[in-house]
Order: C-alpha cells, then structure tokens, then sequence
C-alpha cells in the first residue's frame, strides 16, 4: 500500500487540480474552495495524528481526517451532477476518496480495540 502521507497529499493536489479546470465562475466559486480546503485537511490532519501525544489523540485526529475525506467526497459527488467535462477524474477521485475514508475507518476501529 501506498504510504497514507504520500497518498492523502495526492488526493488534495489532485483535487487542487481539478479545482484549476474549473470555469470560474461566482456559482463554482464557493465549492470549489470547499474542496479545497477540505480535501487539503485530510492530509494536514492525517499528518498530525502520526504525531499524537496518545492513543486518544491520534483517534480525535484520525476523526477529523474522517469528516474531511467525506466532505471532499460530498463536493466531489455535487461537481459530477453539475458538470459536464472531466466526469472520469471526478470518479477517479471520488473513488480515492472513498478508499481513504474506509482506510480511516478502519484505523479508527484498530486504534480502538487496541487502547481497550
């Protein structure tokens, strides 16, 4: 498997990217921004949670990495019904998305089990 910081840092130039081929456009302006900022948090926070002072620590990060991935999946999934160009990236990152969000997930219950 691909290293997480790597992958979750790709994710959010990615979506930066896909931002870029955006029309501008007062309608695409605000969605576009969220997507960015939310796709660029999942790496920033997964970042920081390999850095946690705790088992509890790390989970509290891994839990706003969870919320985030989700978030750029909503928008991601918003851009596929409005768009009508570059559906197959979208789905490309939709899928990262959704991979990054069971991964975390799946985290999450480990680091659980493991504290308990």
């Amino acid at each position: 498997m691909q290293d997480l910081k790597l992958r979750t840092k790709r994710f959010a130039i990615d979506c930066w990217q896909l931002c870029a081929k955006i029309p501008k456009s007062r309608e695409h302006d605000s969605w576009v921004r969220q997507l960015i900022r939310c796709s660029g948090s999942v790496g920033a926070n997964y970042r920081a949670s390999q850095r946690g002072k705790s088992t509890a620590d790390f989970i509290y990060k891994l839990k706003i990495v969870e919320e985030e991935v989700d978030e750029s999946v909503y928008w991601l999934e918003l851009f596929l019904e409005i768009m009508d160009t570059n559906h197959d990236e979208i789905n490309r990152l939709r899928k990262e998305g959704d991979e990054l969000l069971a991964i975390t997930v799946a985290s999450i219950k480990t680091a659980r089990k493991n504290k308990n």
